[in-house]
């Protein structure tokens, strides 16, 4: 996939920006016909066969947009361009241009960069999170809702972690808001990383760790059945960085387990450390026409045995190695 701007000039001010409006550096501009042909030719020569453009902020976010849409309608018209294609929509951007946006891409986003109002206070003077940021995932949703030939498109976000003092409970509540609401696709988590000659560079950077650990807890709200309410988090309110959220509800939840993995639901199997969609569906499968007795067994259907050991049953008995886990408060 080619990942571009249509410009890296913008009028935002986010104090973590490489482009924000006050740093200086050099700025370029790509006209739509430009950026449409270059990725035809890059197309072409089987360099890339998919496309996400993104902006800095000119003249507003439909403007911005607009010209986006230029690109993006050239590719599809004069280039032919049937592929798979990402557009960003730009803050503040009107209902008309979302409309078009999502009639000629396959998936549209907005970086929301925060959880809420407050947090994006301390990271930009220039940009409104309800109005600007969130507005027009929610045009994109009623939209896709209104029309059946729209069904088909996807939404992501993404936040910033670590640079407006937020918690991981913040982040985590807004994305399970997002999923449950607007259905989107995926959230993305980017650990804050200082840039040279920002507000912000002098702020120490967010351990991969913490992007990490919202990433697991994350794939449990969307793929593993848990709710926002069943993550633990410590007093400040953030993830444990000694264990991955599904082990720590694990050791919380002693009454649950050891469970007997030849009888558990899909869902249940869901809640044991080391098991995941594959191997539990991996799991159901085999038992069908035969008992799994052995830790063996369980780490050739794609599972952690050994994280799975202390929670498990196999055909009535614990498995042979056991494992002491600690957790760090």
């Amino acid at each position: 996939m080619l990942k571009i701007l249509q410009t890296n000039a913008c009028e935002k001010d986010c104090y973590y920006c490489a482009t924000r409006c006050q740093r200086e550096q050099p700025r370029a501009t790509f006209q739509p016909d430009e950026l449409a042909r270059l990725f035809d030719q890059i197309h072409r020569a089987r360099l890339a066969e998919a496309i996400f453009i993104s902006s800095g902020v000119v003249g507003g976010g439909t403007r911005t947009l607009e010209r986006m849409l230029a690109t993006a309608e050239l590719l599809r018209t004069r280039y032919a361009f049937r592929g798979y294609m990402h557009l960003k929509l730009m803050p503040g951007a009107e209902p008309a241009a979302i409309a078009r946006a999502l009639q000629l891409a396959e998936r549209v986003s907005v970086n929301l960069e925060v959880p809420s109002s407050e947090h994006l206070a301390r990271l930009s003077s220039t940009k409104r999170f309800t109005e600007e940021l969130l507005a027009p995932l929610q045009i994109a949703r009623r939209l896709m809702d209104n029309d059946p030939a729209l069904r088909h498109k996807t939404m992501t976000t993404q936040f910033v972690v670590g640079a407006a003092d937020e918690t991981d409970r913040e982040i985590t509540a807004r994305a399970a808001q997002l999923y449950r609401e607007l259905h989107l696709a995926r959230v993305y988590y980017s650990a804050f990383q200082p840039i040279e000659n920002t507000p912000l560079e002098n702020r120490a950077p967010t351990p991969l760790l913490r992007e990490h650990r919202l990433y697991q807890a994350d794939f449990l709200l969307r793929q593993y059945g848990f709710t926002f309410d069943e993550l633990i988090f410590d007093a400040r309110g953030d993830l444990a960085t000694a264990a991955d959220p599904k082990t720590v509800w694990a050791l919380h939840h002693p009454e649950f387990f050891p469970i007997e993995v030849n009888r558990a639901s899909r869902e249940a199997l869901l809640r044991v450390p080391g098991i995941g969609p594959l191997s539990a569906r991996r799991i159901l499968q085999l038992r069908r026409t035969c008992k799994l007795r052995t830790l063996e067994q369980l780490a050739r259907l794609g599972a952690n045995a050994e994280r799975a050991a202390p929670f498990i049953l196999l055909d009535g008995y614990a498995p042979a190695h056991q494992l002491t886990l600690h957790l760090t408060a």
